[in-house]
């Protein structure tokens, strides 16, 4: 089941595995379209356990990914090695296979801190192919998105800086430093998806699209804007 509301569009399914199958899906076609428009695409997604049946899914898919450029909205500071690794995660789960072709843009460098990284990062970031042409994010239960958590001052980042440096341990959910995408970078792009899973996150969503304001739940910055179709798959 599929309802519009102004620049965003919910599908709506009983179980994780359908909805994984059909998100998978669906970027991948808007990866084909671009390739097909413009000789290569881009693609941004998230960490997390969550996403994991998704990666599968979309790994399989039948895509040139040596014409698609891959990185995360957001990455702990800790070493590819880490299980905490988003990146890991990624190589482990998405980037497999065939997908093993795609260009892969990690957010983590040998640098000793995030904030160092930052130029260096960016550089890399920028050059991929832009406007991003998916989007894949994920949200906290408290309505966090990428490393953008609420009341954080990388909510506030000018509109020319494409990454930002979060510090460990203010949010207290936030046990290592971090390196994020900001809500600018996030939104040049041609396409967001944003998968949710339970009743929780559901309300959740249906809180940030009622009106929070982006201080109080940052997914609400992505929901109220209308320049980026936003589509938002949910499972019980």
């Amino acid at each position: 089941m599929s309802e519009r509301r102004a620049s965003v569009q919910e599908h709506i399914f009983s179980d994780g595995t359908t909805l994984a199958r059909e998100l998978a899906q669906a970027v991948a076609e808007k990866l084909r379209t671009a390739i097909t428009a413009r000789g290569r695409a881009s693609l941004v997604v998230s960490g997390g356990r969550s996403p994991i049946p998704f990666f599968h899914e979309l790994s399989a898919q039948a895509l040139d990914w040596s014409n698609v450029w891959v990185t995360l909205a957001d990455e702990r500071w800790v070493p590819p090695s880490s299980p905490d690794s988003n990146e890991r995660l990624v190589l482990e789960n998405l980037l497999t296979g065939t997908a093993s072709a795609a260009h892969w843009v990690p957010l983590k460098s040998p640098s000793v801190s995030a904030a160092q990284a930052l130029a260096e990062r960016e550089a890399a970031v920028t050059a991929m192919p832009r406007p991003f042409d998916c989007v894949v994010l994920g949200m906290g239960d408290d309505g966090h998105t990428a490393s953008l958590f609420p009341g954080s001052g990388a909510l506030q980042a000018a509109g020319n800086e494409w990454l930002a440096a979060v510090a460990a341990p203010v949010p207290p959910n936030v046990q290592q430093p971090r390196i994020t995408m900001t809500l600018s970078a996030l939104l040049a792009s041609r396409q967001i998806f944003l998968p949710l899973a339970g009743d929780d996150k559901w309300r959740v969503y249906r809180r940030a699209l009622a009106g929070a304001t982006p201080l109080e739940l940052p997914i609400a910055a992505i929901l109220g804007q209308h320049a980026v179709p936003v589509d938002v798959y949910w499972s019980c």
